[in-house]
C-alpha cells in the first residue's frame, strides 16, 4: 500500500498495480526534462494546470523510476492506464499532490474533471512548500 507521507501513490498500468514516487532524483530529472531551475520552478509549471500527453509520459515515468522501477519514457507512452486519458490524468494529478500538496484555492483534478489553473494570488501567497513565500 503506497503511502502518501512519502510521496507515493499506486497505479494501475497494463493490469499491474505499480507504485510511484516522485524522489529527490526522480524531481530533478523533471526539472532537467522541462528546462526549470529548481523545484519550485517545477511546482509551479504543474499548478498552471495544463498539461499534455508527453507532460504525462514524463511524469509517471519520473515516478515509476522513483519508486524503482525500470520503465523508460517509450515504455510509458505505450502503457494502458484504467479510464483511459482520464485515468492518466489521475495518476498524474494524485502523483503531483502526493508530491507538492495543494492548497486549499488550488486543488488537483480529480479523474474526469479539467486541471484548472490555480489563481495567481493563491499559488503566490503560499507556495506549495510549506513555508514557502
Amino acid at each position: 500500500m503506497a503511502n502518501l507521507h512519502r510521496g507515493e501513490v499506486d497505479a494501475v498500468l497494463d493490469g499491474q498495480s505499480l507504485r510511484l514516487c516522485l524522489t529527490l532524483g526522480a524531481l530533478a530529472e523533471l526539472e532537467a526534462t522541462f528546462g526549470d531551475e529548481d523545484m519550485l520552478a517545477l511546482a509551479e509549471r504543474f499548478s498552471r494546470g495544463r498539461l499534455s500527453a508527453r507532460d504525462a509520459v514524463r511524469i509517471i515515468g519520473a515516478g515509476l523510476r522513483g519508486a524503482g522501477h525500470q520503465f523508460t519514457d517509450d515504455a510509458v507512452a505505450r502503457m494502458r492506464a484504467e479510464g483511459g486519458a482520464a485515468g492518466f490524468v489521475d495518476i498524474v494529478s494524485r502523483l503531483l499532490t502526493a508530491t507538492f500538496g495543494t492548497t486549499d484555492d488550488a486543488p488537483m483534478a480529480k479523474a474526469g474533471e479539467p486541471l484548472e489553473p490555480a489563481p495567481a494570488e493563491a499559488s503566490h501567497a503560499t507556495g506549495p512548500f510549506p513555508g514557502a513565500t
